[in-house]
């Protein structure tokens, strides 16, 4: 008698196209990157591979190693990597998902970018970070022309060269942001770094950092203080001459997820600097470099929860229990529905967003107006749903998906992440709150966009709810996540009832607006079209 039979276990999700997404491809038409679509597709079933999938695995397996010193005792702070980081990396380059939309003057180029970035996500969180930084460096270093007739053409490039280097000597650079301290956190004025001028026009900057993320590129965008408040700065890793400029590279940190990506301690023991913008404009020019990475953030939330809904789907189509295929099953559909239903939406948020993001790149004020509320609000909400999207996601899989190699305990942990980059839950609700004040015309914006939905009575009975709600300046900042929540709900639903699929439009309203469910996944009603709904997530293998 045989002791050791295998059988009724999934198969590993390989082979497929990740770009097969009807809401992501649409989106690409509708927002005006139709030209991209093989590109996308194409990338798609790249990521989608065995080869692909284990570069994504053997990347987090071997994180990142610091390596202060060379073997005779010189300073190099420098990092080594496995090979597969830089298979990802080289791909991501390739593929324009760093800085080369802002070269590209195609209408439509940053929505293809997110596009190429949702999908190429689906491989391995972390590497995506040095690729974001780069891309939403470009804005803010547009603040000096010269240092941007200098760097940009090499943070746009689509050659990936490793290494430390004279920045000028590379085929292509990497960028990212150094502004976090012990003391502050998102609180940035109350930072301690101070640079002083020289006589050249160059600045030294010394201070300590607290978290830096993508500690391997060639350019930190960083802030210090001078006499006239918080400035920001470029400061490379090598100097124009070739020399390591004096940057310590101290600790990186132990993080939760993430781990492939270098986040560390760093000094600046007078490092050499040049001026971005005007002293004490350190602030504004930082803030177009992280309202990019919001951006990024949401896309990386949407395709995690992408992620997590098609492994789940695919284990339960192959996978039996009690006689008969999960995904045959009542409640497991109910389950996967609800999750796909999250998913969707989430996605088709994202791609309406990256096509507001292009339009006002190319000077629509209409669209900028509704971005800077939108943007806001759908980062909040989206990236504080994906840690419960992956958990349950997780769960589909029972004690499989609890296990290391299902890769779905990597996904989970990634999942708060992007709740806290670029400014946690309370930062991102107040920056709601700040833009509302500031700009009264982005509310309208934002209102007038949900309304195009019609006469949808639930969505018009949600808009004046949250109308009343807004008007209690009072309780304004205690009821903020509140009202952003039903400002996100109520926009998500409008954009499914206009582009969505009608079952999950009906789905969505009946449950999210309306109330008809329970406080966890898989409480949606029996009148939802589970059919339809599961056969939007399932993967074609």
């Amino acid at each position: 008698m045989q002791t050791h039979e295998v059988f009724n276990q999934a198969n590993p999700l390989l082979g497929h196209n990740v770009a097969d997404d009807r809401t992501l491809l649409d989106g690409l038409l509708r927002e005006g990157a139709g030209w991209a679509t093989d590109e996308v597709n194409d990338l798609g079933i790249l990521a989608g591979t065995e080869k692909v999938q284990d570069w994504g695995r053997l990347a987090n397996e071997n994180p990142p190693i610091l390596k202060p010193y060379d073997r005779f005792g010189h300073r190099i702070d420098d990092i080594e990597f496995h090979p597969a980081w830089h298979d990802l990396m080289s791909t991501a380059v390739a593929n324009g998902l760093h800085g080369s939309p802002w070269s590209d003057d195609r209408a439509g180029s940053h929505v293809a970018r997110a596009a190429k970035f949702y999908v190429w996500s689906n491989v391995e969180a972390g590497h995506t970070c040095p690729i974001s930084a780069t891309y939403a460096a470009i804005p803010a270093l547009r603040d000096t022309p010269e240092l941007a007739d200098t760097y940009e053409a090499l943070l746009s490039n689509r050659l990936y060269e490793p290494g430390l280097k004279a920045p000028l000597s590379k085929a292509g650079l990497l960028a990212t942001m150094s502004m976090t301290e012990k003391q502050g956190g998102s609180d940035i004025r109350a930072n301690t770094t101070r640079a002083t001028r020289q006589f050249d026009g160059s600045y030294l900057i010394v201070g300590h950092k607290w978290f830096t993320s993508a500690t391997m590129a060639d350019l930190y965008l960083a802030l210090a203080q001078t006499d006239s408040g918080v400035t920001c700065f470029l400061v490379p890793r090598v100097l124009p001459d070739g020399t390591h400029n004096n940057i310590r590279l101290m600790r990186l940190k132990d993080k939760l997820g993430n781990r492939s990506n270098p986040s560390g301690e760093i000094e600046y023991e007078n490092a050499i600097g040049w001026r971005i913008g005007e002293e004490g404009r350190g602030v504004p020019t930082i803030i177009k470099m992280v309202n990019m990475t919001r951006l990024d953030c949401l896309i990386g939330a949407a395709s995690g929860m992408r992620r997590g809904v098609t492994q789940a789907a695919h284990h339960a189509t192959y996978r039996k229990a009690f006689g008969s295929y999960l995904i045959d099953q009542p409640l497991m559909r109910n389950v996967l529905s609800d999750l796909a239903i999250e998913s969707e939406a989430a996605s088709l948020l994202m791609m309406r967003l990256a096509g507001a993001h292009d339009r006002s790149t190319r000077g629509d004020k209409a669209e900028a107006e509704f971005l800077r509320l939108a943007l806001a609000v759908g980062k909040y909400w989206i990236c504080k749903r994906w840690p419960a999207h992956a958990a349950e996601s997780l769960e589909c899989f029972g004690g499989n998906g609890f296990i290391e190699e299902s890769q779905m305990p990597r996904l989970f942990r990634e999942s708060p992440l992007n709740g806290i980059w670029e400014g946690s839950g309370n930062v991102a609700a107040l920056d709601v709150l700040r833009a509302m004040n500031k700009s009264p015309q982005t509310v309208e914006a934002f209102f007038a966009e949900v309304e195009l939905a019609g006469d949808e009575p639930s969505i018009a009975r949600t808009v004046r709810e949250i109308r009343v709600e807004l008007a209690d300046v009072a309780s304004a900042e205690v009821l903020a996540r509140r009202v952003i929540e039903k400002m996100a709900l109520v926009l998500q639903a409008s954009l499914l009832v206009r582009q969505g699929h009608q079952a999950v439009a009906d789905a969505f309203i009946a449950t999210r607006l309306n109330g008809d469910r329970g406080s966890v996944y898989g409480t949606l009603p029996r009148s939802v079209d589970f059919a339809a709904i599961l056969d939007r997530v399932t993967p074609k293998v």
